[in-house]
């Protein structure tokens, strides 16, 4: 696989998503940050602002998200807008790598959860870097075919800690399609996706 084979498409916020961004550039990956007017974001490369028409297309019930996630969200048009955005993310994305720490009830903490909850509805290979375990996990299914290994030849490297204390969606995506499409229900530990390479950004 080349670089011109994959497209990372993010938020652009600091933290992870500018990490994976300043790596994708790097390497000559194509970013696309999906944004919405007056968000203020770290990378400036590639940037996508959503129109009103176009978010809308990306919204879910706020109720349904705390009921999915365990947790409770505010009602507020900023929240609201970032949820949106991460539609954008996972929907364009075929796999999903996240930044963030797994719950006992095995979603991801943050906004972050939320990229990761929908990306498991769309049956997407979803891969997390657990923070407060220093490692990567996969989402496996019980139905087969399984997922597939963490994948071994995206042309970006990871941290093994990146942006500490932030959790965000990163999508880097191939531009061929997974022939991954399994049920999913829990997670596995995953190597690290890029091995062979060096684990600093």
């Amino acid at each position: 696989m080349t670089p011109g084979d994959c497209i990372l498409f993010s938020g652009g916020a600091s933290g992870a998503e500018a990490r994976f961004g300043a790596c994708a550039e790097r390497h000559g990956v194509e970013e696309v940050n999906f944004t919405f007017e007056g968000h203020r974001i770290e990378r400036q490369r590639g940037v996508r602002v959503l129109n009103h028409e176009e978010l809308l297309a990306g919204d879910v019930s706020l109720a349904y998200v705390s009921r999915l996630m365990h947790r409770r969200y505010t009602e507020g048009p900023t929240l609201r807008k970032i949820l949106q955005t991460l539609w954008y993310q996972v929907n364009n994305g075929q796999e999903i790598y996240v930044i963030g720490t797994i719950q006992d009830d095995l979603t991801v903490r943050g906004g972050t959860g939320w990229g990761a909850e929908f990306a498991k509805l769309c049956n997407k290979p979803l891969y997390v870097f657990d923070q407060d375990k220093d490692a990567w996990f996969a989402w496996d299914g019980d139905v087969c075919p399984r997922s597939a290994p963490a994948p071994r030849s995206l042309p970006i490297r990871t941290s093994p800690a990146p942006a500490r204390g932030r959790s965000v969606t990163t999508a880097p995506a191939r531009s061929r399609r997974s022939s991954i499409g399994a049920s999913v229900s829990r997670w596995r530990t995953s190597p690290t996706p890029f091995p062979g390479r060096k684990s600093r950004v």
